[in-house]
């Protein structure tokens, strides 16, 4: 039963967000998109990336998150299971946090470090890990509020609506 509560709520997001809301939407589904197709165009921006970060089938994980990047990023774009897809961007974000920041922090990234100073350390990490923190804020918000009332999410709880108030009409008649 609870698991059906859960798959409502996720696939039923209210619409009365404020219309703003896409804002955030246009801001995070972008990041995301753009994100993902660099995966597939620059080598050092998927596999290589992953490979040196010691992630497991660097090959295999990189199309993955650059496939959700990309379906995900335009699932956000529309506001199309809105908050179905949030939950896959959260997590990334903050594996992509832990697997990157930590050996900024400690001065041992296997990437290339910043180009000008903080470049190891508290200070490094604070300003290395802004894009993170800002996808993973926003996907957190749309997970919470939906995806606001200029979405396809909305549309079609319109259409439902709709559909349900037609026939309980013409079930009374």
């Amino acid at each position: 039963m609870e698991i059906n509560r859960l798959w409502h709520w996720l696939l039923n997001p209210p619409t009365d967000a404020p219309a703003a809301t896409v804002l955030l939407r246009l801001m995070a589904g972008g990041v995301f998109l753009w994100e993902g197709s660099l995966k597939f165009a620059y080598p050092n921006q998927g596999v290589g990336r992953f490979t040196k970060l010691g992630l497991p089938a660097p090959q295999a994980t990189a199309n993955f998150v650059g496939a959700l990047e990309i379906i995900g990023g335009l699932l956000l774009l529309t506001g199309l299971l809105t908050r179905l897809v949030a939950i896959p961007f959260i997590i990334e974000m903050l594996v992509a946090m832990l697997t990157t920041k930590i050996s900024l922090y400690l001065g041992t990234s296997p990437l290339p470090l910043p180009p000008s100073p903080p470049q190891i350390g508290f200070w490094a990490v604070l300003h290395e890990i802004r894009s993170e923190y800002a996808q993973l804020l926003t996907t957190t918000f749309l997970l919470i509020v939906g995806p606001g009332r200029w979405s396809l999410d909305a549309l079609l709880a319109r259409k439902r609506t709709e559909s349900k108030q037609a026939v309980h009409e013409a079930l009374s008649v």
